[in-house]
């Protein structure tokens, strides 16, 4: 019982397995550099056949595990230097969380984000497409939450708490032209596609009007036969 147990302590990468694990303890043992140097790239290469989807993993992975696996004794000239053992069980860094309360939670942080750049733009003209694009986001995240009480002036006092003021667009403006409205926003953001569909279908009816002027009446051309 003691050797398997023994064997069971050695196994420090259990993917790899006891038998790869003992090459490597062998390998580790090797007094000549050079010729550890050689049996270390060998293992390697044993290790993608016996694994095929190490042969999908990063060299440097691979050389790592090696590493690891002789708990960093293995002193060769590989192509890739030894991990730091001091790395293997750090924690990584916790990660940073966005600081302060949501004003709006049914619209989310971004929406925020959203309106402070629109704030920053200095163009009127973009400012005001941005407050529409805003303002059709804040709408179907309103009607998510609430579909039977809504109207665009809730979308344009939420606009005005969250910008502080600085973000403002006529009311009027917005209900006759449905600007807050998701059909609305590709009629407003490309008028010169539609131009170029209207030019486009005016060149294609007068090019088939010259083409029925140019076409003989072949009726009329014909003889009558009595």
């Amino acid at each position: 019982m003691e050797p398997l147990e023994l064997d069971k302590q050695k196994l420090i990468l259990k993917e790899y397995g006891k038998n790869i694990q003992r090459l490597v303890d062998y390998i580790t043992a090797i007094e000549d550099r050079d010729k550890r140097t050689q049996s270390a790239y060998a293992a390697i290469e044993i290790i993608k056949q016996l694994n095929p989807t190490v042969k999908q993993e990063n060299d440097q992975k691979i050389w790592d595990d090696l590493y690891i696996m002789s708990d960093f004794k293995l002193e060769v000239d590989a192509p890739f230097p030894m991990p730091e053992k001091e790395l293997l069980g750090k924690k990584p860094l916790p990660i940073g969380y966005p600081k302060g309360e949501v004003r709006f939670k049914h619209y989310g942080r971004n929406i925020e984000k959203l309106i402070e750049g629109a704030i920053q733009l200095e163009d009127n003209e973009e400012q005001e497409s941005a407050i529409i694009f805003i303002g059709q986001l804040m709408r179907s995240f309103h009607s998510t939450w609430n579909r039977e009480n809504f109207d665009d002036a809730i979308i344009l006092d939420d606009i005005k708490t969250l910008s502080k003021g600085k973000l403002h667009i006529d009311l009027e403006k917005v209900k006759e032209n449905g600007l807050f409205e998701s059909s609305t926003h590709r009629d407003f953001k490309l008028p010169l596609q539609e131009e170029r569909r209207t030019t486009k279908n005016k060149r294609t009816s007068q090019s088939n009007n010259n083409n029925n002027k140019r076409r003989p009446n072949i009726g009329n051309n014909k003889k009558r036969r009595n």
